[in-house]
């Protein structure tokens, strides 16, 4: 008896172990079927079948015990597995140089609700997490979700483990304000439960485009992103987020792609930073912007609608040539499986996809370097996704524990 007894416990013991792995199986959608989730997690049928149902049970995934045949299939279909739409969410929020947003996340990179975007970030960090935070209570509310945690993304490097912003360059905020700390106490404020974090927004468009977008399956995934000002990178390495030794790594706006160039905000001059972000199309293209919209919106329509204008056109070829020289140098020092491109950058390689990786590859080692594919990003709110994987992960490590 003690032995069938110990046996059950042995088995126990394992299936809760395999909740964590199973959750990220599903969440991002490597697991379809409890078939797949089984040969994944290397157990068996019984024990698979069992963790899902727990998951099920925590409100965090839904088992379809009665999925159709595909057509011409044979034998019996496996139980299909989804997040469950409306289990707990997360709140997200980010702040860039136009302003911010809050959404509510879901599991699997789901955008359940958000909130209209601000026009203006103001310079008190205070003031603007206070009314991004308020933004995202309000939508819980109005939602009636579960909420298990805070995530967000600015647009600063963030030191670790403070969790402090040293160089805001694009926002008014003080270097080295405590955004972590204002963040978690605007969210308590709220009354809204769970751990905070807080990235910064192309590290964790990278994380949310590795997970659910098109960086999956990429052991080794180069990200670099226009935002609304600036140029950004991040790197994952075998799944992870690599962010150095003390969250700073991967700073490439700061790369000189044009010594001649403009005058940067860190003190040097022709970095990729302001040599190929939005307002350097813009001006390249002889389109000072207006007040009405983002910098970022502003120069993704004109190269959009115009790209046959002779200025527009000019001003898209003399920033796909920084950009790729920026690239290259990236792709031989860190030799990457797959490199992503976001905001204008996005654009630009769909405008004229063989000039970007002609560039690189003319500037790469060994020819081989040069034959890294260069994709586009594609979700529509890559950072906000990211900022909600920090809140994830709790529940993603162990379920059990974080629902408790």
């Amino acid at each position: 008896m003690n032995g069938k007894l110990s046996t059950t416990r042995t088995k126990l013991e394992r299936g809760r172990s395999a909740l964590g792995p199973a959750l990220e199986l599903v969440h991002t959608g490597r697991a379809p079927t409890r078939a797949v989730l089984t040969s994944e997690l290397g157990v068996t049928r019984a024990t698979a079948g069992a963790v899902a149902a727990e998951l099920e049970a925590l409100g965090l995934i839904r088992v379809d015990s009665r999925p159709g045949s595909a057509a011409g299939s044979q034998g019996r279909p496996s139980h299909r597995l989804s997040v469950r739409e409306t289990g707990p969410v997360v709140l997200a929020a980010q702040v860039h140089a136009d302003g911010f947003r809050a959404a509510l996340v879901g599991l699997g990179g789901r955008i359940v609700a958000t909130a209209p975007g601000r026009g203006t970030a103001m310079a008190d960090p205070a003031q603007v997490l206070g009314e991004v935070v308020a933004s995202g209570a309000q939508l819980l509310r109005e939602s009636g979700l579960r909420c298990v945690g805070a995530g967000l993304a600015v647009p600063s490097a963030v030191a670790e483990p403070e969790g402090t912003a040293l160089n805001p360059l694009h926002i008014a905020w003080p270097a080295g304000a405590p955004v972590r700390d204002i963040f978690g106490a605007c969210v308590r404020e709220a009354g809204i439960e769970g751990p905070v974090f807080t990235g910064n927004d192309v590290n964790l468009a990278a994380l949310a485009e590795h997970r659910h977008g098109s960086g999956r399956g990429a052991q080794h995934l180069l990200c670099v992103a226009t935002g609304h000002r600036g140029v950004g990178g991040a790197l994952v390495l075998d799944g992870r987020l690599h962010s150095g030794s003390s969250g700073l790594a991967l700073e490439v706006g700061h790369l000189t792609v044009n010594p001649e160039g403009r005058a940067c905000h860190c003190g040097g001059r022709g970095c990729l930073d302001v040599e190929a972000d939005p307002l350097a199309f813009l001006l390249a293209a002889g389109r000072p912007p207006g007040p009405e919209e983002s910098l970022l919106k502003q120069a993704g329509d004109l190269l959009r609608a115009e790209y046959e204008d002779v200025d527009v056109r000019r001003a898209a070829e003399a920033l796909i040539d920084r950009l790729g020289l920026g690239l290259a140098g990236l792709v031989n020092i860190l030799n990457p499986d797959r490199v992503i491109l976001g905001g204008l950058h996005r654009d630009l390689l769909e405008a004229d996809p063989e000039r970007l990786r002609a560039v690189v590859a003319d500037r790469s080692l060994w020819g081989r370097s040069g034959s890294v594919p260069i994709l586009p990003c594609t979700l529509a709110h890559d950072s906000l996704v990211g900022a909600a994987e920090l809140a994830w992960q709790p529940v993603l490590d162990d379920p059990l524990t974080a629902l408790a």
